[in-house]
């Protein structure tokens, strides 16, 4: 399936994003993304030989062979990435995703014994700034459960508790099925296909049950899907993010640059500022690695300045004399350490 719709890309090309898929288990997204980077780094390189006169965008790369890509060099590919940088207008974040691609794509090559040694071995990855996550308070995300309306109440408001209560992906909760949920708990499927088990509260157990009494029997053309559209259908990603839109515009939020993985920030972060385990935090959340999830430890960082700040005695300026006694005279250094070691 890979070799049919990537067919305008490499044959070594093709093996790596079937490996990616097949092999790693990598979403359908992520080796999307990656095969683009790996196109845009083979047109750059048949331009950057003068191999051909076709405008950029034009330019066909199926025809690459075995020993032009392992001809690449390291600074083949720091020229692609400053490319990416200058030509291109490419951020930091959209150039390390280029390095892991190419990084990747020479590895995979290594292993495969196509190639003895990797020019991407040194590569380095651009440095992300990393920002404060975006989240709501308890009380936005109340007016935002509260302004859930229309035909699908039940439905609607059941999705958004999930995402504000359990911290799961947009992906995660469109592919869950009846029968994931277990008395208190729900298992859903994240990247790389990897289940994990939520445990859900009252409010997501009380939400669920509103809401399956509400669900389609008749004409449902996926009956295992929990969450179905109009048509009887899984409902989509994009039926999901316009419910969660709604709602925001609803609620008065829709100015402050939320979206629906926005809601897992929120729950998240919120599990933590309320004494969560950064660990536990790591599982629930699907991390992969903990520092992903160690972004959440500088809301509370902040959160303590904060609360230091908000100290009046912090706003208190000090005395001009207040290094100064008895008429103005310094007082005697040995005389304060005595003076200290006298009291008890």
């Amino acid at each position: 399936m890979v070799g049919r719709v990537y067919s305008d890309a490499p044959e070594l090309v093709r093996k790596y994003l079937n490996y990616l898929t097949t092999v790693k288990g990598k979403s359908n997204l992520t080796v999307s993304q990656y095969y683009l980077d790996l196109k845009l780094f083979f047109r750059f390189l048949k331009h950057y030989r003068g191999l051909t006169e076709k405008p950029f965008d034009e330019t066909d790369v199926a025809d690459i062979s075995e020993d032009f890509i392992k001809g690449v060099s390291y600074n083949d590919i720091l020229e692609f990435i400053t490319f990416a940088a200058v030509e291109r207008d490419n951020k930091a974040a959209a150039r390390a995703r280029k390095c892991s691609a190419i990084r990747g794509f020479y590895k995979y090559l290594l292993h495969s014994g196509v190639i003895a040694d990797s020019p991407a071995r040194e590569l380095e990855t651009p440095k992300l700034q990393r920002s404060l996550p975006k989240y709501l308070t308890v009380e936005d995300s109340v007016s935002l459960l509260d302004a859930v309306d229309g035909p699908f109440k039940a439905r609607d408001y059941c999705m958004i508790t999930l995402f504000l209560n359990c911290g799961m992906r947009l992906s995660e909760l469109v592919g869950i099925n009846v029968n994931d949920v277990r008395d208190d708990f729900l298992t859903v499927t994240g990247k790389g296909n990897k289940q994990r088990t939520l445990f859900l509260n009252r409010m997501c157990r009380e939400a669920i049950d509103d809401y399956l009494p509400t669900r389609p029997v008749n004409g449902v053309k996926d009956r295992e899907a929990l969450f179905l559209s109009r048509l009887g259908k899984r409902i989509s990603p994009k039926t999901v993010q316009h419910v969660v839109y709604t709602a925001l515009d609803r609620a008065g939020l829709g100015g402050k640059h939320l979206s629906v993985h926005k809601l897992r920030h929120t729950a998240a972060t919120l599990m933590y500022q309320n004494g969560a385990d950064i660990r536990v935090l790591q599982d629930v959340l699907g991390h992969e690695s903990l520092s992903t999830t160690q972004i959440y430890t500088h809301v509370r960082n902040e959160q303590v300045q904060a609360a230091m700040e908000s100290n009046p005695l912090g706003k208190v300026k000090r005395r001009a004399d207040a290094k100064k006694t008895d008429g103005g005279n310094a007082r005697d250094p040995k005389e304060s350490k005595d003076s200290e070691n006298s009291e008890d």
